[in-house]
C-alpha cells in the first residue's frame, strides 16, 4: 500500500506533524511482481488440490443428471442418434463415401462438442460458483479447473459412439495414432487457459456470454465438423485459407482426428495450433496476473 501525504498550504513540507489541512492519498500497490507471486501460488495450488477438483467434477456431473436413468450417456445417446442421422444425409449430398464419411463425422462432432461445451460452461467458471468464492478461501483456478475435468469425464462418456463407429465401419487408426497424446495433452492446457479467460472476462462484462455463444454457432458452420476440407479441395485458394488455414478450430480439431483417421497431416497443421496455443496462454496469463485481485468483487 503506498501512502502519499500533501500539504494544502504552499512552502510548508507535509509530514506527521503538519498543518491540521494537509491530505493523505492512500492507493493500493498495483506492481507486477507481488500480482505474479500471488498468481502463481494459486495455481500450485490448485495443482495441489486435484483431489479436490476431481471430487468436485464428479459432483457437478452427478447432481446435473441426478434422477436420471442414464445419466451423462443421455447425451451419449443424443451424440449417437446425431451421427447415425447426419453421416447417412450428408454422405449422399456430399457423395462421400459412408464408411469414410462416418468416422470422420463421429470424431468432428464429439470433439466439437467438448469444445463447444467447454466454451459455454467457461464463460461461468466464476460467477457459476459466487457463492463458493465468497464463503470460503480458495484458489481462484481451480474452478476453471473444475470446469475442465468436468467436460473431460463427459468426453469419455461420448468416446463410446466413436468406438462403436469404428468398429462397424471397420476403421482402425495406424502407427499416426500416437500422435493423440502431446495432441490431447495441449488440448488440456489450452482447455485450461480458456476457461479462465472467459471467467475472468465473463465476470467483469456479462454480455459477453451470449457473444462467445453466437460466435461458437457461426464457428460451427465455416469449420471443418460436419463437412470434410476435402470439400474445398477445388474451391480456390482464397477461401480454403479462411476456412481451414487461418481458422484456429481446424487446426485444434485435425490434431486429434488426423491420427485417428489415419489421415496425413501437414507440419503446418501443429504449427498452427501452437501458434494459437500459445497465443492463448500469454493472454491469459497476463489477464489472470493483472485482474486475479478484482474477481471476488466482480462475481
Amino acid at each position: 500500500m503506498n501512502v502519499t501525504l500533501k500539504s494544502e498550504v504552499p512552502g510548508e513540507a507535509p509530514g506527521l506533524s503538519g498543518p491540521a489541512n494537509s491530505l493523505a492519498f492512500i492507493s493500493a500497490g498495483q506492481a507486477w511482481a507481488p500480482l505474479t507471486v500471488m498468481a502463481k501460488a494459486d495455481l500450485r495450488q490448485t495443482l495441489s488440490l486435484w483431489r479436490l477438483v476431481w471430487a468436485l467434477s464428479v459432483f457437478d456431473i452427478k447432481l446435473r443428471y441426478r434422477g436420471s436413468v442414464l445419466g451423462p450417456f443421455w447425451l451419449t445417446l443424443s451424440t449417437a442418434v446425431m451421427v447415425a442421422s447426419l453421416g447417412f444425409l450428408y454422405s449422399k449430398l456430399f457423395a462421400t463415401d459412408i464408411k469414410t464419411y462416418l468416422p470422420f463425422l463421429s470424431l468432428s462432432l464429439v470433439l466439437w462438442g467438448f469444445i463447444a461445451n467447454l466454451t459455454t460452461e467457461g464463460c461461468l467458471s466464476f460467477t457459476a460458483q459466487e457463492a463458493m468464492i465468497r464463503a470460503m478461501r480458495m484458489p481462484l483456478s481451480l474452478h476453471a479447473a473444475r470446469v475442465v475435468v468436468r467436460n473431460v469425464l463427459i468426453l469419455g462418456h461420448n468416446i463410446v459412439v466413436i468406438v462403436a463407429v469404428f468398429v462397424i465401419m471397420g476403421t482402425v487408426p495406424d502407427q499416426l495414432s500416437f500422435l493423440l497424446v502431446p495432441a490431447f495433452g495441449l488440448w488440456l492446457v489450452d482447455a485450461f487457459a480458456l476457461c479462465l479467460l472467459l471467467g475472468i472476462l465473463c465476470a467483469r462484462y456479462r454480455d459477453i456470454p451470449p457473444i462467445v455463444s453466437s460466435i461458437m454457432q457461426v464457428a460451427f458452420f465455416v469449420s471443418p465438423v460436419i463437412w470434410s476440407p476435402t470439400v474445398l479441395a477445388h474451391r480456390g485458394l482464397g477461401l480454403s485459407l479462411v476456412l481451414m488455414q487461418w481458422n484456429p478450430f481446424y487446426a485444434l480439431l485435425d490434431i486429434v482426428r488426423a491420427p485417428l483417421l489415419g489421415t496425413p497431416m501437414n507440419a503446418s497443421i501443429w504449427a498452427v495450433a501452437i501458434f494459437y496455443s500459445i497465443l492463448l496462454i500469454l493472454l491469459t496469463t497476463i489477464l489472470f496476473i493483472r485482474t486475479r485481485p478484482q474477481i471476488a468483487y466482480w462475481v
